[in-house]
C-alpha cells in the first residue's frame, strides 16, 4: 500500500518541472517539488538495496551507510550552493530530532497499539543510542568552542584596551577635565571595536581560520569514527548499519544501477527547484529559512525511510525499526555533516558546526530520552505518545522562533 502511494506520488516531479518553468507561485512550485522529491528519494534507496543484494553482506552494509540519506545530502549541497547555510545547518538538527522524537515515536505508537508491549535486544539497541549521543556530543563541541572563542577574543580586546587606557593616564599627573573627555572619548571609539571583533564567528565576514580550522578538524574525526562504526557492524553484524532485510524479487545489478542514477538526477533536479523557491516561500508564506531546514527538509528528505521504520515495527519488528531510527540518526551526524563542511569550501563557503543552544538543548534532550526509553528492552505505545508530544513541541518553539540575524 504504501510502495504504490510513492509510486503514484512520481507524478508531482514533472508537474513541479512545468510549473517551474511557466513561471507558477513559487509556493505552489516548493510544494510540489517536495513532493516529487518523496518517491524519489525511496526509489534511491530501494535501488540501493536491490544492488546490496548482488554485492554480499560487507559492501552491502557499506552502501546502505553511505548511500542511505543521499537525498538529504543532494538537497544541502544545492543549498549550500545558494548561500542558505542557516537552512543547511538546521536541517541537520531537524534530522536527527525527526529520527530520535518523531520517526522513533511514531513506531514505537503504532506498533504498541497493534502489537502491545514490544521486546528487542538490548546489546544492539544500546549501542546504537550511546553513538547517537557521542555523535551530538560531537557535533556540541564546535558550538563550545565558538562560545569560548569569542568569549577569548572580547576579554584579550578588553583588556588591551584598558592597558591604553591606563597608560595615557599614568603619563601625566593631574589629568585635567578637557583630557578626562578625550581619554573617555578614545575609549568610547575603542570599546565598539572590540565589540565588533566578538560578533558570533559564524556571521558573515567574521569566521576566523581557527574556528574553521577546528571544525574541519572535527569533522575528519567524525568521519574517522562513522568508518569505525562502520566497520565493527560488518564484522560484528550488531552495529546500526546492518538494518536491511532480504529484498524479494531482487532487481538485477544493470537495472540497480541504471534506477539509482536515475533517481538520483532527478533528487539533483528536483533539489535545484526546491531550493530555488526557498526565498520566495519564506517571504510569502512567513516562514524562517531555519524552520523550513529543520522541520521541511529532512521531512522530504527521509519520509520514504521514516515509512520503512514505522511499517516494520507495526508488522513487530520493532528492533530492525529501531536499527534504522538510531542509523539514520548516526548517519547525518557522523557522515552527512561533516562531509558537508568540505562540500561547502568547494563552493567558497565557509559551513562551521556551530549551532544555537536551543538547537543543542533540544538534541542532547531527544538522545537521552530515546536512550532511557530504549535502553530497557522493550516499548509500549505511550512511551511513543511521549516521545511525538515532545516533538510536537519543539517544533512549535522552533516555528515562534523568530528569524536569526
Amino acid at each position: 500500500m504504501v510502495k504504490r502511494i510513492l509510486h503514484l506520488m512520481f507524478f508531482f516531479a514533472p508537474a513541479a518541472f512545468i510549473a517551474d518553468r511557466m513561471g507558477a507561485d513559487p509556493g505552489l512550485v516548493f510544494l510540489l517539488a517536495a513532493l516529487g522529491l518523496i518517491p524519489l528519494a525511496d526509489l534511491i534507496g530501494e535501488a540501493t538495496e536491490h544492488l546490496a543484494e548482488h554485492t554480499g553482506p560487507r559492501i552491502g552494509g557499506l552502501l546502505n551507510a553511505t548511500l542511505g540519506n543521499a537525498a538529504e545530502l543532494i538537497i544541502t549541497i544545492f543549498a549550500i550552493n545558494a548561500g542558505l547555510l542557516e537552512l543547511v545547518k538546521a536541517s541537520i538538527t531537524g534530522s536527527i530530532l525527526g529520527n530520535l522524537l518523531l520517526i522513533l515515536g511514531l513506531s514505537i505508537f503504532m506498533g504498541g497499539l497493534k502489537n502491545g508491549i514490544q521486546t528487542f535486544d538490548r546489546r544492539t539497541v544500546s549501542l546504537n543510542a550511546t553513538l547517537v549521543l557521542l555523535a551530538i556530543i560531537a557535533l556540541a563541541i564546535p558550538s563550545l568552542f565558538d562560545s569560548a572563542f569569542v568569549e577569548a577574543i572580547g576579554r584579550d580586546t578588553n583588556g588591551d584596551t584598558a592597558a591604553l587606557v591606563m597608560a595615557d593616564r599614568n603619563e601625566g599627573e593631574e589629568p585635567s577635565v578637557t583630557e578626562e573627555a578625550e581619554t573617555d572619548a578614545e575609549t568610547e571609539v575603542v570599546v565598539p571595536e572590540a565589540s565588533e571583533a566578538a560578533v558570533p564567528l559564524d556571521s558573515e565576514g567574521a569566521s576566523s581560520t581557527a574556528e574553521l580550522r577546528f571544525s574541519e578538524s572535527v569533522a575528519v574525526v567524525m568521519i574517522v569514527l562513522y568508518a569505525l562504526s562502520i566497520w565493527y557492524s560488518l564484522r560484528s553484524g550488531g552495529g546500526p548499519h546492518n538494518h536491511g532485510s532480504p529484498v524479494e524479487g531482487a532487481w538485477s545489478v544493470r537495472r540497480s544501477v541504471i534506477l539509482l542514477l536515475a533517481a538520483t538526477a532527478g533528487t539533483a533536479f528536483m533539489s535545484e527547484v526546491l531550493v530555488g523557491a526557498v526565498e520566495h516561500v519564506t517571504e510569502s508564506l512567513g516562514l524562517t529559512e531555519f524552520f523550513l531546514g529543520i522541520i521541511i527538509i529532512p521531512l522530504v528528505g527521509n519520509v520514504a525511510e521514516h515509512l520503512v521504520a514505522v511499517e516494520t515495527a507495526y508488522k513487530n519488528k520493532m528492533e530492525l525499526s529501531l536499527a534504522v531510527s538510531f542509523g539514520s540518526s548516526l548517519q547525518i551526524a557522523l557522515f552527512v555533516a561533516p562531509v558537508l563542511v568540505f562540500i561547502a569550501l568547494l563552493f567558497g563557503e565557509r559551513l562551521l558546526l556551530v549551532f544555537t543552544t536551543f538547537e543543542l538543548i533540544a538534541l542532547f534532550g531527544a538522545g537521552l530520552v530515546a536512550a532511557f526509553i530504549a535502553l530497557d528492552g522493550e516499548s509500549n505505545w505511550l512511551e511513543g505518545a511521549m516521545l511525538l508530544a515532545i516533538y510536537l513541541i519543539v517544533g512549535l518553539a522552533f516555528f515562534f522562533l523568530p528569524a536569526v540575524a
